[in-house]
């Protein structure tokens, strides 16, 4: 799995490391060389400035101006503030011999490559404005652990965080990292090791990790498996019938078995998909019918009423859309539904108390109504309500189109049908329908995604074999 540590967890694994048998400074030497090596690998050779702050941020950038310098480059060493007396900082301070100047703008911008050692992403106050108006006129930031002011457990900016080219992090991701807007702040981001013993990790128990093919495993049909088996999927189909549509395309591709679309005027229907109008309740009477997608298209006092019912029923439902709306300021609608997936407007009408850290919000919704909360966007968050959560990177921007959110709730719905878990289905759609995003390129509509899927799917398979 690829765990994502807020900065608290990350202080407390590093406490660790000296009973584990590695010391805090031998720790902060081995970042330090990490990021003069990325540096030296990355960049041609130039004057570097190195703005280091009281902690081990910059602790990590003494070291890393040291060994710069130590292969030819020149480096001056701008303290904004001096290391904490006896702290593993000041001895890396006091093994650099060379130039240490002031912080003024003038250096800032002479420099070729000014290293951000002066906050990591433990911050928790907005960054001095003096600081923040100092890395701004930098022409090329690598930042150290996170550019300082970009808060890494949440990735909200602190203040006026400067833009980095390049970002280098230790051992594992934070949140921070992959939130907006800290994942633009920070550039490309590389995660390094540096000899971090791995007892050390097991004092904390994350429930946060990047959304990634590590953390779930596609539901494989049995060689004996017939269509029910597969799961019979139902699609409540309204007047716009496109969104249904788009649904049933993509839980068809991951492999439901079945798939019936209830509503009437559908006669565009694919030859694969049922056509039913008949009443929902009759629909209901049918006990292999267990899973449901409910609102997309379907008109908000109809998906409201048809929600009521299927959760009266205790069958598993996929709420979306127009079921989301039919639910604003009574968010308490929703309790009993397997996953929401609602986008950042539709989430604040459902949500309105909550604050702006995406993670926590997300969290906190999914522990309010018992169920797996799919709160989209460019870092799509999926939150359980035992409060695991995954933070989703890899959808390309040309996925914002209308009726990609039909298709990925298809998806959510055909794993569920395939017995897989609410947490672990919504992941592992979220995850695929970025991939089949990419795959389709920026020419993308939501009619080609569902095409796609397989292929993607194939692939993970080939991998993980």
């Amino acid at each position: 799995m690829d765990p994502l540590y807020s900065p608290l967890e990350m202080a407390r694994i590093d406490a660790a490391a000296p009973s584990c048998g590695m010391s805090g400074i031998a720790l902060m030497e081995n970042a330090g060389a990490a990021v003069a090596r990325v540096v030296r690998r990355r960049f041609r050779p130039g004057r570097v400035l190195v703005l280091a702050g009281p902690g081990n941020n910059g602790g990590d950038g003494y070291v890393a101006a040291r060994h710069l310098a130590l292969r030819g480059w020149p480096v001056d060493v701008a303290p904004v503030a001096p290391p904490r007396p006896g702290s593993d900082a000041a001895a890396m301070a006091a093994l650099w011999r060379g130039p240490v100047v002031s912080p003024d703008r003038g250096r800032v911008v002479a420099a070729d490559i000014v290293i951000d050692a002066v906050f990591g992403a433990g911050l928790t106050r907005d960054i001095d404005p003096a600081i923040a108006e100092l890395l701004a006129a930098a022409r090329r930031i690598v930042a150290i652990d996170t550019p300082s002011g970009v808060d890494g457990a949440t990735g909200l900016a602190r203040g006026r965080p400067a833009q980095a080219q390049l970002t280098v992090t230790f051992e594992a991701r934070k949140p921070g990292h992959l939130l907006y807007p800290g994942r633009e702040l920070c550039g490309e981001t590389l995660c390094v090791a540096i000899g971090m013993p791995a007892a050390a990790f097991a004092c904390v128990e994350t429930k946060t990790w990047r959304n990634t093919p590590s953390l779930w495993q596609l539901p494989q049909p049995a060689p004996t498996a017939h269509k029910y088996r597969r799961g019979h999927l139902t699609i409540l189909a309204g007047p716009m019938a496109g969104a249904a549509l788009l649904a049933a395309a993509a839980s068809r591709r991951v492999g439901a078995g079945l798939v019936t679309l209830n509503g009437a005027g559908l006669s565009g229907a694919p030859p694969g998909v049922i056509v039913s109008p008949a009443p929902l309740d009759n629909l209901l009477a049918d006990q292999r019918r267990q899973v449901w997608l409910c609102g997309p298209g379907l008109g908000v006092e109809a998906a409201g009423a048809a929600l009521r019912s299927l959760l009266d029923a205790g069958r598993t439902v996929v709420a979306d859309a127009d079921a989301l709306t039919s639910a604003a300021g009574a968010a308490e609608n929703l309790l009993g539904v397997a996953a929401i997936t609602p986008h950042e407007g539709e989430f604040a009408r459902l949500f309105p108390d909550l604050g702006d850290d995406r993670l926590t919000r997300a969290r906190i919704a999914a522990s309010r109504i018992g169920a797996v909360v799919v709160l989209k966007g460019p870092d799509t968050v999926i939150a359980a309500p035992d409060g695991r959560a995954a933070i989703n990177d890899n959808a390309p921007p040309w996925l914002a189109t209308a009726g990609s959110g039909d298709t990925l709730a298809g998806i959510i719905a055909g794993l569920l049908t395939q017995g897989m878990a609410p947490f672990e289905s919504c992941c592992a759609a979220v995850w695929l329908h970025g991939e089949a995003a990419s795959a389709a390129g920026s020419g993308l509509i939501a009619e080609d995604l569902a095409e796609r899927l397989p292929t993607v799917a194939d692939k993970i398979k080939n991998f993980k074999n």
